[in-house]
């Protein structure tokens, strides 16, 4: 049966409106915004430092090491953190992170503009890197604290992916302000320097939320720090055992994971080819990597706008399924010609498939943990995105040329996209299985639908 758009879109505009209603929610969204702009500001700093620098002959090798370094220690710790967000109060997580990151990143701008080695320089993005893990975490294990069961796809449309735009406004921001700069040590300098002043800002405003809000529950408090941080593991194979009892959650985190890979992949790809195969010398690197993570961004908007309609047609595991075959067609079709108009059509459909994918991840996961366990389970989740990215990064470094254009390797993640929409189609028939009403019922595609929104609490109580 066709399904008439109009009615489907008039509730998912009548949800968004009631979201924006709610003042938990405005104020987390506040704090992911400033944060994230922030984020967007930081990365495309330390990117032009590390990458673009004309001093630097930067290789794929290099791009994967600086990754390892800056994701790989938390990556490894992520659960332990999960942990304590378990235990810590969100909102001062939120505030006292930021405030954190403030600082470290006022201490970069100094050791860039004395001149320093550059693995204090890691260190300290090293750092910066780690608080906002713990601030991403938190911001999602908090978000059902402040938003109706029923409200999270829509809610998870909304935040993570305004959040998203907002980095990439962040790092349209840096480019705009490395323009005011003669030299290169003093545009990523003004660049650090506004990223600094929007996390002092993104600290404050989690102060407008009060300190009990975000959770967790008083039960799950320790105030012994101490004694939480003995029991870390415990806490850790506990959120394990949870995440493995809710098979819908964890099918769907390797699919993201999958995706996540591919999306590396792809973006050490793209920033080879701004360094040496678009660049004549000149700025058009710089101008042309700026592109493409504005049409990524526009990528993540639709994705936002569509997904909950999208999901009501087709089901949560359904959409996740046409996104992932959708990139195994798309990446070779358009990314092997390696010149830059394909390619950041490439980038807005990359965007906005793994936005979608990411969307329907944190719904399933959100739904299906139980408010204890989320905080150590999104740890997690970002562990997973972590070395994912990590990874990519390494074997981006092993294939690729110097000028960043290898068919073999846009083959191998068209591969990996095809495998995840195998995974999770797989997923969705034994969750369709699982939740089949007796023979004789009635059903249509809104009743299936429905089905697959509640499977968090189907493989639950299974």
């Amino acid at each position: 049966m066709k399904l008439d758009s109009q009615p489907e879109r008039a509730p998912v505009l009548r949800e968004l409106r009631g979201l924006l209603r709610g003042t938990g929610f405005r104020q987390l969204l506040t704090v992911r915004l400033l944060s994230q702009f922030a984020d967007g500001v930081f990365q495309i700093g330390l990117a032009t430092y590390v990458v673009f620098a004309p001093e630097q002959e930067t290789s794929p090798g290099d791009i994967a090491a600086a990754m390892a370094v800056l994701l790989l220690p938390y990556s490894l710790l992520g659960p332990f953190a999960g942990v304590l967000l378990d235990r810590w109060r969100r909102r001062q997580v939120l505030f006292y992170g930021n405030l954190l990151r403030c600082g470290l990143v006022a201490a970069s701008c100094t050791l860039i503009l004395g001149g320093a080695p550059d693995w204090l320089f890691y260190l300290s993005a090293l750092l910066v890197t780690a608080v906002n893990r713990f601030i991403l975490a938190g911001l999602s294990a908090a978000l059902p604290r402040v938003v109706e069961r029923e409200q999270l796809v829509v809610a998870n449309s909304l935040s993570p992916t305004a959040g998203t735009l907002a980095a990439t406004v962040g790092g349209g921001g840096a480019f705009l302000v490395q323009l005011l700069a003669n030299s290169q040590g003093a545009q990523d300098t003004l660049a650090l320097l506004l990223a600094a002043a929007i996390y002092l800002l993104a600290g404050f405003s989690a102060l407008r939320m009060g300190r009990d809000q975000l959770g967790p529950d008083d039960d799950a408090l320790a105030h012994d720090l101490r004694a939480a941080l003995v029991t870390t593991g415990r806490g850790l194979l506990g959120g394990l055992r949870h995440l493995g009892q809710r098979r819908t959650a964890a099918g769907a985190l390797a699919g993201v994971g999958m995706m996540r890979f591919s999306y590396g992949a792809l973006l050490v790809t793209v920033l080879m080819l701004c360094r040496y195969s678009w660049d004549d010398g000149g700025d058009e690197g710089v101008a042309l990597l700026g592109i493409a993570v504005g049409v990524s961004g526009a990528g993540f908007f639709v994705a936002a706008v569509l997904t909950p309609w999208l999901v009501t047609r087709l089901g949560q595991l359904g959409w996740y399924v046409c996104c992932a075959l959708a990139a195994s067609v798309l990446v070779p079709a358009l990314g092997l010609s390696f010149q830059p108009a394909p390619m950041l059509v490439a980038a807005f459909v990359l965007g906005f498939v793994s936005q979608s994918a990411k969307i329907v991840t944190d719904t399933v996961v959100q739904s299906s943990v139980s408010d204890t366990f989320r905080g150590r389970v999104f740890a997690l989740y970002d562990m997973l995105y972590n070395i994912a990215f990590v990874g990519a990064a390494g074997v981006a470094a092993l294939i690729l040329p110097s000028d960043g254009r290898s068919p073999a390797l846009l083959c191998l993640v068209s591969l990996v996209y095809l495998l995840t929409a195998a995974l999770i189609h797989r997923l969705r028939r034994a969750v369709s299985r699982e939740t089949a009403p007796p023979r004789g019922t009635a059903t249509s595609r809104e009743t299936s639908t429905s089905r697959e929104a509640a499977t968090g609490d189907a493989t639950a109580a299974s």
